[in-house]
């Protein structure tokens, strides 16, 4: 066994095990909301409260399967699809969870939790010692995905990380416009987190956790329309295929897991009002955006994976018998 192979196996147990705080502290708020030993959150009722956690539980054990998948004999006989599907939201989340944990501490924000990050049903008086937790479960898996996840790719299709080469017209095909909204879905959460009011109803709403997660949401955006732009050239591009392939990998899934995340949130304070819990931007402009980023992070995806580009999801399948550059 190499040593890259070692190391890859070791990270996929730490990305399973740093999920096992996570859960444990989601599992004991549903028991505590449930025996009346813990509040339930900011903006949500009993039902609402245990429905989120519920699906967050659902989330961590999600995650702790897809490290265990990553290294367990039996990870290779789960369809490709459904390991790359898993890996890209899960990746989604976690990469701009990790530089929002890091902006937010040098800027010395006030944080909620990592499961809301900015969103309703951040847990009431959660202690100190619960956040630190909840952090380094994100941050511990993030890093150890990083590290595992190529390392399981490498086993199971050894030329998924290297660059095709290509005889026909372009390098990629499909629509334009996932490119195109990514690009303008980017822009303007740029603006919002540089400061700007046009769409924002409640300028006071806008605090500097807000600020961040909206740049890194915008970074992500503009990062993986560029980067699919870039694969979409007919000659092949200069830059090292992998950073290329990974940075639309990674900004795909961020957009279509965070904007999935938050767009049943932003409908349920729209529809319900909850005095306690207001958003900065105007409702329908919101919705309308993450709606957007949802079918944006897709439809990039589907470019890379229609262009025949090498992309995780589809390395249960081979793409042909295309030629491969060292």
């Amino acid at each position: 066994m190499e040593r890259g192979d070692r190391i890859g196996r070791a990270a996929a147990y730490g990305a399973a095990g740093a999920l096992v705080p996570y859960l444990v502290i989601k599992v004991s708020w549903v028991a505590g909301s449930l025996l009346g030993l813990l509040p339930v959150g900011r903006g949500f009722g009993l039902r609402g409260w245990l429905v989120l956690n519920t699906v967050t539980i659902g989330m961590a054990a999600a995650g702790i399967t897809l490290g265990l998948a990553l290294v367990r004999p039996w990870g290779m006989r789960i369809p490709g699809r459904l390991v790359g599907f898993v890996a890209w939201v899960g990746s989604g989340f976690l990469v701009s969870i990790l530089p929002f944990v890091a902006v937010s501490a040098l800027v010395d924000s006030r944080t909620r939790s990592p499961a809301g990050s900015g969103q309703p049903g951040g847990a009431a008086e959660m202690p100190g010692w619960e956040a630190v937790l909840l952090q380094c479960s994100f941050v511990g898996t993030g890093l150890a995905l990083a590290v595992a996840f190529p390392a399981y790719l490498r086993r199971r299709r050894p030329h998924a990380l290297r660059r095709p080469r290509r005889t026909g017209p372009r390098a990629s095909s499909g629509p334009w416009w996932p490119v195109v909204t990514g690009a303008l879905t980017g822009s303007l959460w740029l603006y919002w987190a540089a400061g700007g009011l046009l769409g924002i109803t409640d300028r006071d709403e806008r605090p500097a956790g807000w600020h961040v997660l909206t740049g890194v949401s915008a970074c992500w955006a503009l990062a993986a329309s560029a980067a699919v732009l870039i694969l979409r050239r007919r000659r092949p591009a200069r830059l090292w295929y992998p950073v290329l392939l990974a940075t639309a990998w990674l900004g795909s899934g961020s957009m279509f897991a965070w904007s999935g995340w938050r767009l049943p949130a932003t409908v349920y304070v729209t529809l319900a009002h909850p005095s306690d819990v207001h958003y900065p931007e105007n409702a329908a402009l919101a919705v309308t955006l993450h709606l957007t980023a949802v079918l944006t992070g897709a439809g990039l995806l589907r470019a890379l994976v229609r262009g025949g580009q090498n992309v995780p999801g589809r390395f249960g399948r081979p793409l042909g018998r295309p030629q491969y550059e060292s």
